[in-house]
């Protein structure tokens, strides 16, 4: 088995447990997420490959954070202390996607904050512009980045950063011509549930197998 087939395999079945875990039927869950419901019991199955707004869509419906899709062990209720290293690990691939990440921090259910190292493939970004409760921040570390929000385009160079309400619409995308390194910080708001509610699909017209 391939890494991509072995990756999408491991996805479908974290995406299956979270959703028993969760008591939810493949019906309420593909509704939630605005999929159908085959596409998401193909994705379960291994036979269909999640984009990044498939898998931000499922992340909010199943109330996880969306580096519990790519790691087995569960976080704890909150983050104590968590120290990373630069030699702990190389980076995560989405599967047939081009991106890959870090989870540097966060994420559990108590938490407020959730860090991650970005890289955003070469002429790549993602096509739908989402919108989620809380506010997030990108810094550049290499490379550039279009950062789209609420009609306005930021060009973001390394030292460059941009803090904003993320219930604005907004989306990301490479723009320059090799791989860019975001480091990105999403706060949840101080009223939300215990569970996150992650990031949720604003306007897209791209609502199943949506290309990052």
């Amino acid at each position: 088995m391939d890494k991509v087939a072995e990756a999408t395999r491991e996805i479908g079945n974290r995406l299956r447990s979270a959703r028993i875990g969760a008591g939810a039927t493949l019906a309420s869950v593909a509704r939630q997420a605005g999929l159908s419901e085959s596409f998401l019991s193909r994705l379960e199955r291994g036979q269909a490959v999640a984009s990044i707004a498939n898998l931000i869509q499922l992340a909010e419906a199943l109330g996880l954070g969306l580096h519990e899709l790519f790691q087995s062990a569960s976080a704890p209720a909150r983050t104590r202390v968590a120290v990373h290293r630069g030699d702990a690990g190389g980076m995560k691939d989405v599967a047939a996607t081009g991106y890959r990440f870090r989870h540097l921090g966060g994420g559990a259910p108590l938490d407020r904050l959730e860090v991650f190292h970005l890289v955003f493939p070469r002429a790549k970004g993602m096509s739908a512009m989402v919108s989620h409760p809380g506010q997030e921040h990108c810094y550049v570390l290499s490379g550039e980045v279009l950062f789209h929000v609420d009609g306005a385009t930021h060009r973001l160079k390394p030292g460059d950063g941009i803090l904003i309400d993320s219930q604005l619409p907004h989306r990301a995308e490479n723009g320059g011509r090799g791989q860019a390194h975001v480091l990105m910080t999403v706060a949840r708001p101080a009223d939300a549930s215990d569970v996150p509610d992650w990031w949720h699909l604003a306007t897209t017209t791209e609502k199943e197998e949506a290309r990052p």
